[in-house]
């Protein structure tokens, strides 16, 4: 007697999509569902061990490079595997979602690389996840444009030469997709993105002579490095391409993860293209781990903390070393400056921000950096420029003179700055205006004249909790509490309706923003992820 057929993936509480059939084939969702019964335990028991090892750091307010994987830090040997063609030059890289306009904007915005973001800067609507699938496989047949029912403004790819490689951002390994089930159990969106995005294109890429390229997020340990190679190993053989085809660049964004960038690359060696150096999830990672540290832990306000503060000196430095000593690329953060049409001194004083960040990753040794806009393009491009002229990187540059010990990485307290009330304000500010437009299914949302995603939600809340816990007392005498936050709530949710009418207001989702946000800055059992309850508002 023949053994059952396994399981097929459901698609559940979903409204049916246009084309949404190129994209959910028979043959895609069999892949995925084998993906989610081969990894999706494993998953469980790393995301399991990231509670264990956050009550350790609650015992003892303190980390350390690992001493079980020491042989592997001292062994000089080992490399990664040599770059592709496709990602030998990755001196500025766009950032943005994957609707048709971003796809067309992103991959002719004169950057080497587009990160094509199902995560931060993705709200995951079914929408968005499934019809985000399709542009991407739109713009490799040359079958995408785009015409702005605003405007009347008409948008289409340039040349084939001229095009962006697209390195493309999984969600990260916390968040289900719910509307994607097996057996009743949801299949996690990282192997949902993944999966549909490699199985339809990895060859597909190939033959455009680039490949299935990848930015693993949120990684908090070399565990989940080690569980993502073998799935690019199981990938790679289920579609009958070469092994090493799949290249994977890390965002170092979690404390944790600082200590162990070597063994991260280690584990991806033969997938493994580079680390990315990324603000404010590391900021956010910072706060979650160290909440129960006392004062020493205790964060200033977001913009106070510069890439020129001494521990991320630190963690900006390891970074290049440890790249650059294992072969690999070292990506510099983000420029979030999203330009003024309409104010051309706010231009120029973000434009010499942008350049002066942009230097410094340069003179330090990264190979590339982030942009949020196209006009940023050509600053970037410039610093960049300078430093390595016709050079594609500079990997050359082994930084062999930086030295950081365990405690450079969390020398919170060497800051000479504070938390202020203004700080407060913007980071409730910022929560609800960013909240809101998520539950809309906006991932990525111009606040402020800056590009603003989910990590910089996680970093305001994550900042509004530590503040009152921490009984922080502001430069005007006034002690963080939840009643000043609530306080503070409600000014920014009258100002909101005065400035964009009353009409607009009860159409958005304000409310339900302004009482999710105080919702995760004040409950006393702090949430893993403002994600986690927001997606379940998410429709």
């Amino acid at each position: 007697m023949s053994a059952p057929a396994p399981s097929t993936l459901a698609i559940v509480d979903a409204e049916p999509l246009p084309r949404q059939e190129e994209v959910l084939t028979d043959a895609a969702l069999a892949f995925v569902a084998e993906l989610h019964r081969q990894f999706t335990p494993r998953r469980n028991e790393l995301l399991a061990r990231r509670g264990e090892r956050r009550a350790e750091i609650a015992r003892t307010s303190t980390l350390d490079f690992l001493p079980e994987t020491a042989a592997v830090r001292a062994d000089d040997s080992w490399k990664v595997a040599p770059a592709p063609a496709a990602l030998n030059d990755r001196r500025v890289e766009i950032t943005g979602p994957t609707d048709r306009k971003m796809t067309i904007n992103a991959l002719n915005s004169g950057a080497k690389v587009w990160l094509a973001d199902f995560e931060d800067a993705s709200a995951p609507t079914w929408e968005n996840v499934v019809l985000g699938q399709l542009n991407l496989t739109d713009a490799y047949e040359r079958r995408i444009d785009f015409t702005d029912p605003r405007s009347g403004k008409s948008y289409a790819l340039k040349s084939a030469d001229e095009l962006a490689t697209v390195v493309m951002r999984p969600r990260g390994w916390h968040l289900e997709e719910r509307h994607l089930q097996l057996d009743g159990v949801s299949v996690p969106g990282a192997l949902v993105d993944f999966g549909l995005y490699f199985f339809h294109n990895a060859q597909r890429l190939i033959d455009l002579g680039k490949g299935p390229y990848f930015y693993l997020p949120k990684t908090e340990s070399h565990l989940e490095a080690r569980l993502w190679n073998d799935i690019f190993v199981f990938a790679q053989d289920y579609v009958g391409i070469p092994q090493g085809t799949v290249r994977a660049t890390v965002l170092i964004e979690t404390i944790t993860a600082a200590y162990e960038m070597e063994e991260i690359l280690h584990e991806l060696r033969d997938h493994a293209s580079g680390l990315n150096a990324g603000r404010w999830d590391y900021l956010f990672s910072i706060v979650k781990n160290f909440r129960d540290g006392g004062s020493k832990f205790v964060l200033p306000d977001r913009n106070a903390v510069t890439m020129t503060a001494p521990f991320m000196r630190a963690y900006t430095e390891l970074l290049v070393r440890t790249c650059h000593k294992r072969g690999a690329h070292a990506i510099g953060g983000m420029a979030a400056f999203i330009p003024s049409r309409r104010d051309a001194e706010v231009n120029k004083v973000a434009f010499e921000k942008v350049k002066a960040d942009k230097d410094r990753e340069a003179h330090d040794g990264f190979d590339g950096s982030w942009v949020a806009h196209p006009d940023l393009v050509p600053i970037a491009l410039a610093s960049f420029d300078a430093v390595l002229g016709e050079k594609p990187h500079q990997k050359d540059r082994l930084r062999e003179d930086v030295s950081v010990a365990p405690g450079d990485l969390i020398a919170i307290d060497t800051l000479d700055a504070g938390p202020t009330y203004d700080g407060l304000r913007n980071a409730v500010a910022v929560g609800i205006r960013y909240i809101e437009a998520w539950l809309r299914g906006l991932g990525a949302v111009a606040i402020f004249n800056l590009m603003e995603d989910a990590a910089t939600a996680e970093i305001s809340r994550s900042q509004i909790w530590q503040w009152i816990n921490a009984d922080v007392v502001f430069e005007n005498g006034e002690h963080a509490t939840a009643d000043l936050a609530r306080k503070v709530a409600a000014e920014e949710l009258t100002a909101i309706r005065e400035e964009i009418g009353e009409e607009t207001f009860t159409a958005g989702k304000w409310q339900q923003a302004h009482d999710l946000l105080l919702q995760v800055s004040l409950d006393q059992d702090y949430a893993d992820f403002l994600t986690l309850p927001a997606y379940e508002q998410l429709r």
